[in-house]
């Protein structure tokens, strides 16, 4: 595996590459990243992983430095599942002095998570846009449990014409249900107990119920959501730690 810092080396070792699958990251790898990898490593002769805690998704500067990080077990997961190539640049490679230029999918960006997190899918398009430039995969792979991420950066690279394919898997969870994220680990035992509330609210498929069986806990929205695929999304708020999770509606009118 071959691990590269900068616009230059990473263009120089894709040179030759055909087939490149890409899985767009900000590390802390969990198990919900092995089955993109896993994925990618199916359907593509090359496997590119980036590395890059976004400072632009953040709204508040002690969120980016709780952020959890770990390159080196990073790096030694990712060639563990046979990646070919980690593009792992320092914050000046990719916003370079005098950056100005954002990319802006209006509509679906509003609501959810946009409105709890400004500006938010604006730095995710961004990103996204200049890895796909970059890279240029024939393939991008992405998880299911950021639904209004997944919609963000399908349409984005529709609009652009983006010669990319988006390829979404399904959300991978704990035993006890929870949705695996970096996230979690900020939980105390109490704390993952309380949070299991959500999946629990989201698996009844129904609005009005799940806000019922998440009384008491810090709800920041429960709604149905008129993405690709149509989902119940929740955000639930346990001690300092913010956790998202969705459930797919399909053929549901709710």
């Amino acid at each position: 595996m071959r691990v590269v810092r900068t616009v230059a080396e990473l263009r120089d070792a894709l040179a030759a590459a055909t087939e490149v699958g890409l899985v767009p990251t900000m590390g802390a790898f969990h198990a919900g990243h092995l089955a993109l990898f896993r994925a990618a490593r199916e359907e593509n002769d090359t496997v590119v992983a980036s590395l890059f805690v976004n400072p632009a998704q953040f709204d508040a500067a002690e969120d980016l430095a709780a952020y959890p990080r770990d390159e080196a077990g990073d790096l030694a997961v990712a060639e563990d599942e046979s990646v070919d190539l980690v593009f792992a640049p320092p914050v000046e490679e990719l916003y370079p002095p005098g950056y100005q230029t954002w990319v802006e999918v209006e509509e679906l960006s509003r609501g959810l998570e946009g409105a709890a997190r400004p500006g938010h899918f604006r730095a995710v398009a961004t990103v996204c846009c200049k890895l796909f430039n970059l890279v240029r995969p024939r393939r991008a792979y992405f998880g299911q449990k950021d639904a209004q991420q997944v919609a963000v950066v399908r349409r984005m690279a529709r609009d652009l014409n983006l010669d990319v394919e988006i390829r979404i898997l399904p959300t991978v969870r704990d035993a006890d249900g929870l949705a695996v994220s970096s996230r979690n680990s900020r939980l105390s035992p109490a704390e993952r107990e309380r949070a299991l509330a959500l999946p629990r609210a989201l698996a009844t498929r129904d609005p009005e119920r799940a806000r019922e069986l998440l009384d008491g806990v810090a709800v920041d929205y429960v709604e149905v959501a008129d993405l690709e695929p149509r989902v119940l999304a929740g955000a639930i708020r346990v001690g300092s730690t913010r956790l998202i999770d969705n459930v797919v509606l399909e053929g549901e009118t709710r």
